[in-house]
């Protein structure tokens, strides 16, 4: 075999690596939703489901800069089966766990080895390709979000009742051994050129803030109020470590998140723009149930499979997004993208009692299709926009800021839902309420819209809640209910507009990009995937 076909064959290799690493680490999101259900009937501890989510979310959040950093000082190799091997043992851990304490702190073992992998792929693309390369190769990595979505409830349920809850865990072994054997046989090791500098001021600073910022955020209006002394320290404590973290910026050797990079109007305006587009991203993905289950009135499963067209469209516009950026440009197709999304938004927030199932999957359809559009693109704009040296750390940077964003979407949208629930419950049901006789039940409905709106609508999406209710009293407070619900989601998807209006609205400040057609310097681990005379 010549060299240059050992070449090729070696980047097919990476290439396979990468792909499968991203698709079974995308999994983890879904997968484990649905053996929910199964963990807490067998471990107990139902009041601490969400921190299954939560601990996952804040180490893998945190840790993504860091690991974009590390990737630039100590070579993709390294950080990338360092981060599959984190991942793995914490897997293994999760499958093995006897309480719902442990499964929650092997959670976060596992969101530290999931942390490191997030932007990897990535990097290593922006590594491999010329920028019309990147376009192309990147749709398809972000349609493996879009694919993950689609099969991962489905296969989560075969896994739990073909076997248990543990088998969605202990799968993530093979495949993770698999992925990390391609993908070290197609990196080559890091040749280092000086000894690298760590910034261990500004990583300690920078997880702490971020930890104490997203805890603030997951908690507040809900486990906490937000006046609360506890929500209020830590945004407090956040402020403090995110000052401290630009201090010590300003003075690292070689700091793990340049400042100087927020003065690049490319670098600031793409993650606002990234930031912005998950904001509405994941409010959708959060909201949209409650409409289906709710309104529509079809089975929690059912709405799953619903939602499925959605993350098809977006499959579809990640890799057609990756052909027509290079015939219109970054900034066009950015624009297109958020105009679309935009649209999606304002559609969902015309959907009423009359809605049918095929119209909410149109409008589902064209949200998908938009934000397709635009999520390969905000990690390519920022690779063509900076030296090789940095890509690590500008293509962490796009991971960070829209992780950061879906979680402000979902406190925001969250707190937004509740707000106008607990409006419009207050007004339509209060005067209901008044003409009944006093009971239990009655006094437990007033409760709960003056302390947990939300709750109330349990009545819609549980059959069995709906049972304890008196028949009469159903045939009055349903139509309410529905009529509560339709009105907060409108609020919640006019936000939705309000948030990807404002990123259209920035795409305008985006400069001209232009996709490169050579790779730039080549970087030693990785060099050896790549063919020689294709410089």
């Amino acid at each position: 075999m010549t060299t240059e076909h050992a070449a090729y064959s070696k980047k097919g290799v990476l290439i396979a690596g990468l792909l499968l690493a991203m698709l079974f680490g995308a999994l983890n999101a879904t997968i484990v939703g649905t053996a929910m259900p199964r963990i807490v009937g067998e471990l107990g501890g139902l009041h601490l489901m969400t921190w299954l989510t939560t601990a996952y979310m804040l180490v893998a959040t945190a840790i993504v800069p860091i690991a974009g950093k590390l990737a630039d000082l100590l070579g993709r190799r390294v950080v990338y089966v360092t981060g599959l091997l984190v991942f793995i043992a914490g897997s293994a851990l999760c499958g093995a766990a006897q309480t719902i304490h442990q499964l929650i702190a092997f959670r976060a073992v596992q969101g530290l080895g999931g942390g490191i992998m997030m932007p990897m792929a990535l990097i290593i693309i922006g590594d491999l390709f010329s920028g019309k390369e990147r376009a192309r190769w990147q749709g398809v990595f972000g349609g493996m979000f879009g694919l993950a979505s689609v099969i991962g409830p489905q296969l989560g349920g075969w896994i739990v009742d073909a076997w248990s809850w543990r088998g969605v865990f202990y799968i993530n072994s093979p495949l993770g051994l698999l992925a990390m054997a391609l993908i070290a046989i197609g990196l080559g090791p890091h040749k280092k050129s000086e000894r690298p500098k760590f910034d261990i001021a500004g990583m300690l600073t920078m997880t702490v803030g971020v930890v104490s910022l997203l805890l603030a955020l997951t908690l507040g209006g809900k486990e906490y109020a937000w006046d609360s002394w506890q929500i209020i320290g830590l945004f407090a404590l956040s402020a403090v470590f995110l000052a401290l973290f630009v201090v010590a910026e300003n003075r690292a050797a070689d700091p793990v998140l340049p400042i100087r990079l927020f003065r690049s109007k490319t670098f600031s305006v793409v993650n606002a723009i990234g930031f912005l587009m998950s904001v509405g991203m994941f409010g959708s993905i959060m909201f949209v149930p409650f409409f289906l289950q709710g309104v529509v009135g079809i089975s929690p499963s059912a709405s799953g499979t619903a939602m499925t067209p959605m993350m098809l469209a977006l499959l579809v516009a990640s890799v057609v997004g990756g052909q027509l950026v290079q015939k219109i440009g970054v900034r066009a197709q950015m624009a297109l993208g958020m105009a679309v999304s935009a649209a999606g938004f304002a559609l969902l927030a015309t959907m009423d009692e009359s809605t049918t199932l095929w119209t909410a999957t149109v409008h589902m359809i064209v949200l998908g299709f938009g934000v397709g559009l635009v999520m390969p693109l905000l990690t390519l704009a920022l690779q063509e926009s900076f030296p090789k040296t940095e890509l690590g750390v500008v293509t962490a940077s796009s991971q960070f800021f829209r992780q950061i964003g879906g979680v402000f979407g979902m406190t925001v949208l969250g707190a937004v839902m509740n707000h106008q629930s607990s409006v419009d419950l207050s007004e339509k049901l209060g005067p209901v309420l008044q003409k009944l006789p006093p009971s239990p039940l009655v006094d437990e409905v007033a409760k709960k819209i003056a302390e947990e709106p939300q709750d109330l609508y349990g009545v819609l999406l549980s059959p069995e809640a709906l049972a304890k209710i008196p028949e009469a009293m159903a045939r009055t407070f349903v139509p309410i209910l529905k009529s509560a619900m339709v009105d907060a989601l409108h609020h919640v998807f006019w936000w939705g507009f309000a948030f990807v209006v404002l990123g259209a609205l920035l795409t305008g400040f985006v400069g001209n990009i232009r996709l490169s057609d050579r790779r730039g310097e080549k970087r030693a681990d990785v060099g050896a995937a790549v063919p020689a005379g294709n410089e």
